[in-house]
């Protein structure tokens, strides 16, 4: 097998061309320097009638998506701070007895309900904070809001 460094003095402008075309200039040396670092860790395992550039511009491509994904979760400097969001309302404002009733919920969907109908979180992170699936804190909100339902009829007829 040939020394990696005549690989890279070979193969580095194509690679640098890729990197440039996927994430742009600024982030291409970048890319070029990881695609470097991944090659040179699986170089002793490439077989020796692999395709060498091709291999390379595989891994160039993967590095430069991962920096541009990386980039994009960057947060972006702006002159002003953006409007704070309108606070939610506070449902115990409207009902007083919510809260109660609320209490009267099990808590799996106590906190579902809560999570999502009050402070507006997406499933997926209330099944992060419950410690199930997505689908399971869907359905512990939608029984919650039933059982709900059932406590203000109980609570209308008594």
């Amino acid at each position: 097998m040939r020394p990696f460094e005549d690989v890279v003095t070979q193969h580095g402008a194509t690679v640098l061309k890729v990197c440039r075309a996927v994430v742009g200039a600024n982030d291409a040396d970048d890319a070029w320097s990881e695609t470097f670092l991944s090659a040179l860790r699986a170089y002793p395992d490439l077989p020796a009638d692999a395709n060498v550039e091709a291999w390379l511009v595989t891994i160039a491509h993967r590095r430069a998506l991962d920096i541009g994904r990386a980039r994009s979760r960057r947060p972006t400097p702006t002159d002003t701070a953006p409007d704070m969001p309108a606070p939610r309302a506070d449902p115990a404002a409207r009902d007083p007895d919510l809260w109660d009733a609320l209490a009267r919920l099990p808590t799996k969907q106590r906190q579902a309900v809560a999570y999502h109908h009050i402070a507006g979180l997406p499933f997926a992170e209330i099944a992060a904070l419950l410690g199930n699936s997505p689908v399971a804190a869907r359905r512990a909100a939608a029984d919650g809001l039933k059982t709900l339902r059932n406590i203000y009829r109980e609570d209308q007829m008594s």
